[in-house]
């Protein structure tokens, strides 16, 4: 019987002493130019789903309309563009150096438009840890999270006047 849990405890104790020798030996890449353990991305995206999967559904209290439209373009300029890009602009080098690297969410990238707005909201709101999204729960008002989700949800159909904001420089 000692023999048996010798083994077990034995068996548990490997991995842990592994794990901590790689990590310890400099094995764990940290740089943002170094490229994602075996089954990361796999492990972030069921994560991710796991904590948001509650909420994705959730509808807009705000009009997808022209002036919540612009309102979301002047959060997006301000907050966002800097990592995720303006209208036909290439990425900046702010997002180029990030890892992983920000998505390009306006066109002539698809973006975020075939997420839902409760998805792309719960995203604004909370941020995704270790990507450097950052949560804007604290700092944007309830409206202007969602106005800026909206933007993005309708990114590749936006009247003439959100467009032209958003090809701005601030």
């Amino acid at each position: 019987m000692k023999n048996i849990l010798f083994g077990i405890v034995i068996g548990c104790l490997i991995p842990i002493v592994a794990a901590v020798c790689f990590v310890r030996g400099g094995g764990m890449p940290v740089p943002t130019q170094g490229a994602p353990l075996p089954m990361e991305r796999t492990l972030a995206k069921w994560a991710l789903h796991a904590a948001m999967d509650k909420e994705v559904d959730r509808p807009s209290p705000v009009k997808p309309d022209e002036a919540n439209f612009l309102a979301g373009a002047r959060v997006y300029q301000a907050q966002c563009a800097v990592c995720h890009g303006r209208l036909g602009q290439p990425a900046t080098a702010i997002a180029t150096g990030m890892f992983p690297r920000p998505p390009q969410l306006l066109p002539p990238k698809k973006g975020v438009t075939d997420d839902s707005v409760g998805e792309t909201y719960w995203k604004v709101k909370n941020g995704i840890r270790l990507t450097g999204m950052p949560g804007y729960g604290t700092t944007l008002s309830d409206p202007e999270m969602w106005q800026v989700s909206l933007l993005l949800l309708h990114a590749d159909n936006l009247p003439g006047s959100v467009q032209e904001l958003l090809r701005r420089p601030n």
